[in-house]
């Protein structure tokens, strides 16, 4: 229990450290939908420092599954089908909506922004009602 809480503190903290640091050093707010999103319409002069990000991020996992393996374990009721399909939905629907929970949450949230507590609060409501519909009436 105890190391669980610390590991969410030193993975919330490094969150926090990562998005401050690219907003200080690339004057960018760390939006992981728009980052990618970047890369897939190749946006010029733009390419470089997304694609080092998410490496960055795809070498920071296979890190940790070298050496935490037991954390890629899939413990839910879920297929891993289902879970890639659910976050290819999330992908597309953080960039029609403009912004991910990453973007909002982390840093809109803590520049104060109103427009990022709207966003955050309307995608925390809308996952629990669709988490709530595909649970109750689907069985899903």
């Amino acid at each position: 229990m105890m190391q669980s809480i610390l590991m969410a503190l030193a993975g919330g903290a490094l969150i926090g450290l990562a998005a401050s640091l690219m907003l200080v050093l690339n004057g960018r707010v760390t939006g992981i939908s728009g980052i990618a999103n970047g890369l897939l319409t190749l946006q010029k002069g733009d390419y470089l420092w997304r694609a080092t990000f998410v490496v960055g991020l795809i070498a920071g996992g296979v890190v940790l599954a070298y050496f935490q393996a037991e954390m890629f374990a899939n413990t839910s009721a879920r297929s891993e089908v289902m879970i890639a399909i659910a976050g290819v939905i999330v992908g597309f629907g953080t960039v029609l909506g403009s912004g991910c929970t990453s973007g909002h949450g982390v840093c809109g949230i803590s520049r104060l922004s109103p427009r990022s507590l709207i966003a955050t609060i309307i995608f925390m409501l809308v996952g629990m009602i669709t988490a709530t519909i595909l649970k109750s009436f689907l069985g899903v």
